[in-house]
């Protein structure tokens, strides 16, 4: 096989992907992954609805320690911040906003908390460029309200 077969062949494959993989699908995938990250993290601090633990407080004032934020009003914001941006990107409603929250969000932990984790703040920071840049897809609200 020559190089102008291989090629081609790559081409056809690469074609048939670039048609298989819409962003439709690629935009509710990544909306779904990111959204599960965050909602995630914010279970964990919570007690039941919206109630923070104290092991929430303690994290904000002995772990985290972040700059200009007292650690009450800090944690208060991340687990509601981890509980509603997501919610908005599963709904695929005001997704961009919601995704450069969430994307601010991961700027914050990657500079003040966790500056060693910055392959784990690619990942999440991967989807949410992509929806900030693409939008939500047509399987959302976003798309139902003519918001994108």
């Amino acid at each position: 096989m020559n190089l102008s077969a291989v090629r081609t062949a790559w081409n056809r494959a690469a074609h048939f992907a670039s048609t298989a993989i819409s962003h439709n699908l690629l935009a509710v995938t990544a909306r779904a992954a990111i959204a599960a990250i965050f909602i995630q993290s914010g279970r964990t601090k919570v007690t039941g609805l919206l109630t923070l633990t104290d092991g929430t407080y303690q994290l904000f004032r002995e772990e985290y320690r972040l700059p200009l934020v007292p650690p009450e009003i800090a944690a208060h914001m991340a687990a509601y911040a981890e509980h509603f941006f997501p919610l908005l990107l599963i709904l695929g409603l005001f997704t961009r906003g919601a995704a450069l929250a969430l994307l601010g969000m991961t700027a914050v932990i990657e500079i003040f908390v966790y500056p060693y984790a910055w392959p784990t703040h690619l990942s999440w920071a991967a989807p949410l460029l992509y929806l900030i840049g693409r939008g939500a897809g047509k399987w959302s609200l976003d798309r139902l309200l003519k918001l994108d």
